[in-house]
């Protein structure tokens, strides 16, 4: 099984100045959630969304989305909808984990507070979050091409591991430990998943940049701090993240995205290498295939993909959406392959094998994966020149296959 596409991209795209500005003048330039939208913002949304669908298709661009236009930032959408969930305002730092490399960035951008969905009651998936969103995202396509299309998701284990430990769930729900928490919610996940399924869609990705915190020492110490051992943390959380996937149907394909954040202004969160994870993550983790991040020296070597088992797909972020400046294509296609030897040394195959099976090439993260965020200089025009960068390495890569 190869990835859905040899050429691909994280789903979030540049959105058009006049959506922003219509979105600041009704009040929702940093909302978290849409279900307050005025009509007449819902209709330039979905104009905007209709025009992007047209220029993918113009530019051969793939995987088909909504760009995250409907969506302030990445994660909106999904938990405040689910029955027993409560949006609160958390203050930073006071209600946050002891160690989250999330609180530099955030306290230097001068954010004081942000929304979290805690739980307050059982929770339930009683009405689909993103059903809407993916019903009109397929009505711009002719039906032959919705499996052409992506839809994101934010990760199971999102507020629990921002929120301070002990409070993603209150005295007032069900829940007194945090398997009972997350068995519940992996049951909403599953039936988001079999929802849109049945409506059509064949790809989902979950884009989880917090996993990555295991990397770093911060992270690991504000565990010990909260008197939480962080490699069983690691271990809880991958036992989630699989939970969401038991019983899926079988041509259902879903990724997750890691990498190191992508806030306004080109700022990631962290750095380091894929390593202190990578093997409990390829092994453990029951996706598909694993969007990385690995444009500059940030995201480490490609050593840490010696750990992924055979079965499982990378698609390599080596195009930066965080720099406007573009890169050449010489230089992208010796990372590929050299991202592929180190795969076919873990693996005794060849790096053609791998090549053949296992290997896609896509930008490092989202174009702005919060409404407003973008690289320094980067444009809408420098975006599609990055896209179709994208396009001409797979090309290169890839001569015979389809990207």
């Amino acid at each position: 099984m190869t990835p859905p596409f040899r050429a691909e991209h994280i789903g979030s795209l540049i959105r058009p100045d006049e959506l922003l500005a219509a979105r600041s003048a009704a009040g929702l330039g940093n909302s978290y959630t849409k279900t307050t939208v005025p009509e007449g913002l819902e209709r330039l949304t979905q104009q905007a969304i209709a025009k992007l669908v047209q220029q993918e298709l113009a530019h051969n661009v793939r995987p088909i989305t909504t760009g995250e236009y409907e969506r302030p930032i990445f994660y909106a959408g999904f938990f405040e909808r689910l029955e027993g969930m409560q949006m609160t305002q958390v203050p930073i730092p006071e209600g946050y984990r002891n160690g989250l490399p999330t609180l530099r960035a955030l306290e230097k951008l001068g954010i004081k507070t942000r929304d979290c969905s805690v739980a307050v009651g059982k929770i339930q998936h009683v009405h689909s979050p993103y059903l809407a969103d993916w019903e009109y995202l397929r009505s711009l396509v002719p039906r032959e091409q919705w499996h052409e299309c992506k839809l994101s998701m934010p990760p199971i284990t999102w507020q629990h591991q921002h929120l301070q430990a002990g409070t993603a769930f209150t005295a007032s729900s069900p829940y007194s430990t945090d398997k009972e928490y997350f068995v519940d919610l992996a049951t909403a996940f599953a039936k988001e998943f079999r929802t849109l399924y049945d409506a059509g869609l064949r790809s989902i990705q979950i884009d989880d940049p917090a996993m990555t915190f295991f990397v770093t020492d911060e992270m690991r110490s504000g565990c010990l701090a909260d008197g939480i051992d962080p490699d069983e943390l690691l271990d809880l959380y991958i036992w989630a993240h699989n939970q969401t996937l038991k019983d899926r149907p079988t041509d259902l394909h879903v990724g997750v995205h890691l990498c190191r954040g992508n806030m306004p202004g080109s700022t990631h969160i962290l750095s380091g290498s894929y390593e202190r994870i990578a093997r409990r993550m390829f092994t453990g983790l029951e996706y598909d295939t694993f969007y990385l991040e690995y444009d500059t020296e940030r995201a480490g070597d490609f050593q840490p993909l010696r750990h992924l088992p055979v079965g499982k797909n990378v698609v390599l972020g080596v195009v930066s959406t965080k720099t406007a400046e573009l890169e050449t294509l010489d230089e992208l296609e010796a990372r590929v392959y050299e991202a592929a030897d180190a795969i076919a040394q873990g693996q005794g195959r060849s790096r053609q094998q791998v090549l053949d099976t296992t290997l896609g090439v896509s930008p490092q993260c989202g174009f702005a994966s919060v409404g407003r965020g973008r690289g320094i200089g980067m444009t809408e025009e420098r975006m599609w020149e990055k896209l179709q960068l994208v396009q001409r390495l797979a090309d290169r890569v890839w001569p015979t296959s389809s990207s």
